[in-house]
């Protein structure tokens, strides 16, 4: 039969369908490539998009800042689905309102001029050496952005018109010093009061619980009653530094190393030039014919650095009479760095060069040779890298054996525990949220909880905790999620249902005082009852921590002379009465100051809330992904 199929499929029918068949695969892939966008839009904002590569940048952007500041924290948040997806909305969020802020921007005629620009960078730390602009490090750190320095003034550019419009909607709004006042005098004023405290053990005499009303809470909270999945896992941990003690190095590889890596050692020779640009992107012989004109007055005679400041279109350098600072090889544009490196001697000035930036004129004002450190200065510095570098070796070649005997004898660890030369270790049952710190890392949590591992009973792969770290699993004991039975819980319900019982009891008493209260009656009897007394508290602040916060917020949402009752978080109550509310001092003009300030600020940022929100209502906002 499948001779037949053979011989058929070489006949000139079965050719003629198979290159029609051929064809069509062609001319469907030409089409696709053609029909393709490069770059799939994100949202259409007002009929701009914002593509998927501008979302995906700043959603990396955030995340890496995220996992700068809060480490591990952000790294076990990052390992939740859910929240990684709210993640990037609100970096997608974020991008919106940028572009309605930009296009509004642009409806109101916005605009920042080139001096602005440059007087901005001039003033921004990054690029200052010992408090000054330096243009040297301006390029050094553009280039390490990935920036060249017209796409970086186009940045600076959107993003000042972008300020410019939040800082005049910001900046309009203040605060009356009426206003300041009274706040002030809200804020500052203080009361007197006396209180009791109503203990619900006082009433637990009074109450029972019944099987029907355990009964009726199991059934009415049973998701309280769910357990968490636990695992206890066994496993085998290998760090870089386990390996370093038994590490020894040679003289021959010390110097082999010192010799392969010479240009580590070697400070490459260092110009200093200064330079006159006339601005062209492609050739222009006007402007050519204006550069050599300024190199003829430069060799007949005329001051370079006064020609720089005169004519240069580079702003920045122009000033310093065209000084560019330090540099070596490899910064500069290749044209222009050929042309400054083919100086011999300081004050030495080149022929006009074109560069992709214009026409150029390049004076040597200074230079440093090349210096080599000697072996016996950097020796130390050597060995630690020389063993670092085989331990690392020896720490891949482990780990390549140990994922392969992890994975050829799965069901157990001994074989991952003998290569490794270090013990098995095994935990006790923990929930996902509650880890030991050794096995807190989302790596080893997302595998220990896999239902891989869990029902297949294997050895987990090779995961990597950090650079040089590693740790190989198995689940050694494991409990599922279940809803408990009634009767593990009857005693943990009868016991909240006794609480609550008490603690309304206690409620109900108060609340009778305080009714007694507000007819004016005498309620020492009511007090000694209970053996209660009140207690009496000066001056108490909004700030005051000496009370439970419960009481605090209570007693300022009262008038003087009336009385509160208050649930405190132990399950007491508090009666509360406020015998006397004392007005703040008067405020000194500094503090009235701040506070305008503060108001101000508030009103600023709801402001400009509520304009982001009024442009996105407005606005014809299409989200794709």
């Amino acid at each position: 039969m499948l001779e037949r199929i053979r011989e058929g499929s070489q006949g000139p029918w079965a050719i003629g369908i198979l290159a029609l068949v051929i064809l069509s695969f062609i001319f469907a892939g030409v089409g696709s490539y053609i029909n393709s966008s490069s770059s799939v839009a994100a949202a259409s904002v007002n009929g701009e998009e914002i593509s998927s590569t501008e979302l995906e940048q700043a959603y990396e952007n955030e995340r890496a800042r995220m996992e700068s500041q809060f480490g591990d924290a952000f790294a076990t948040l990052a390992s939740d689905t859910t929240y990684l997806q709210n993640f990037k909305k609100g970096i997608l969020d974020r991008l919106i309102s940028e572009k309605l802020l930009d296009q509004a921007a642009v409806d109101l005629g916005l605009r920042v001029s080139d001096a602005q620009i440059k007087e901005a960078i001039v003033g921004m730390q990054e690029f200052q050496v010992d408090g000054k602009f330096d243009n040297d490090r301006y390029l050094i750190i553009l280039r390490q952005a990935g920036f060249q320095p017209n796409n970086f003034r186009d940045y600076m550019r959107i993003d000042m018109v972008r300020r410019q419009l939040s800082s005049s909607l910001m900046g309009s709004e203040f605060a009356l010093k009426q206003e300041a006042s009274n706040a002030y005098a809200i804020q500052q004023q203080t009361r007197d009061i006396k209180f009791v405290t109503v203990p619900k053990a006082s009433f637990q005499e009074q109450v029972e619980v019944t099987p029907e009303q355990i009964d009726t809470y199991y059934q009415s909270n049973i998701d309280q009653f769910d357990t968490e999945q636990k695992v206890s896992v066994a496993y085998v941990e290998l760090k870089l530094e386990d390996l370093m003690a038994d590490i020894q190095v040679t003289d021959d590889e010390l110097n082999e190393f010192y010799e392969q890596n010479l240009s580590t050692y070697r400070t490459e020779e260092e110009r200093q030039v200064s330079h006159i640009l006339l601005e062209s992107a492609e050739a222009d012989d006007v402007v050519a014919a204006q550069a050599e004109e300024l190199l003829e007055k430069i060799n007949t005679g005329a001051d370079f650095a006064e020609l720089a400041k005169e004519y240069s279109n580079d702003t920045f350098s122009a000033e310093n009479g065209g000084d560019l600072g330090w540099f070596g090889k490899g910064i500069m544009d290749p044209a222009f760095e050929e042309a400054a490196y083919s100086l011999e001697s300081i004050n030495d000035v080149s022929a006009v060069i074109k560069s992709a930036f214009g026409y150029h004129i390049i004076k040597l004002t200074d230079l440093k040779p090349e210096q080599v450190t000697g072996f016996d200065e950097v020796k130390e510095d050597i060995i630690a890298v020389v063993k670092t570098t085989k331990a690392e070796d020896e720490f891949y070649e482990i780990q390549q054996r140990l994922a392969e005997v992890a994975f050829e004898v799965p069901d157990n660890l001994d074989e991952v525990a003998e290569q490794a030369g270090k013990p098995i270790v095994t935990s006790e049952l923990f929930t996902r949220n509650e880890a030991p710190q050794s096995l807190s890392n989302p790596s080893i949590l997302n595998s220990a909880f896999s239902v891989e591992l869990i029902e297949d009973a294997v050895n987990s792969e090779v995961i990597e905790v950090a650079k040089n770290h590693i740790v190989i699993l198995r689940v050694a004991d494991y409990e599922p999620e279940r809803t408990q039975a009634i009767e593990e819980v009857t005693e943990q319900i009868q016991q909240t249902l006794f609480d609550q019982a008490a603690q309304q009891a206690a409620k109900d008493w108060a609340v009778e005082v305080k009714d007694l209260l507000a007819n004016n009656e005498n309620v020492d009897s009511k007090l000694s009852e209970l053996q209660l007394t009140w207690q009496s508290q000066e001056s108490v602040a909004r700030s005051d921590t000496s009370l439970s916060q419960s009481i605090v917020q209570a007693l300022f949402a009262v008038a003087e002379n009336q009385t509160t009752v208050v649930d405190l978080i132990n399950g007491d109550i508090s009666l509360v009465q406020v015998t006397k509310v004392n007005d703040a001092p008067a405020a000194d003009d500094t503090q009235l100051a701040t506070l305008i300030n503060r108001l101000a600020s508030t009103k600023a940022q709801l402001l400009f809330s509520a304009v982001i929100e009024s442009l996105k209502a407005d606005a014809d906002i299409e989200i794709y992904q």
